[in-house]
């Protein structure tokens, strides 16, 4: 399936919004996401399900001043 993390094109098996964020290397990170433009908290990714051509924004904090 294929999905689009931060507009690049990734092709990940079908399943939810946590599974392919691990398999993208953020796991266990402290990020904000968001699905179609739909926020989706860290509690929803695990049943967030995915389909092809979903748009996935990842947002990590930075520190700074």
């Amino acid at each position: 399936m294929r999905i689009y993390v931060n507009g690049d094109q990734h092709e990940v098996e079908p399943g939810t919004l946590a599974g392919a964020l691990d398999i993208l290397g953020y796991g266990g990170r402290k990020i904000a996401t968001a699905v179609n433009g739909r926020f989706v908290s860290a509690s929803l990714r695990p049943t967030t399900r995915l389909v092809d051509g979903d748009k996935i924004e990842v947002v990590a904090p930075m520190q700074g001043g």
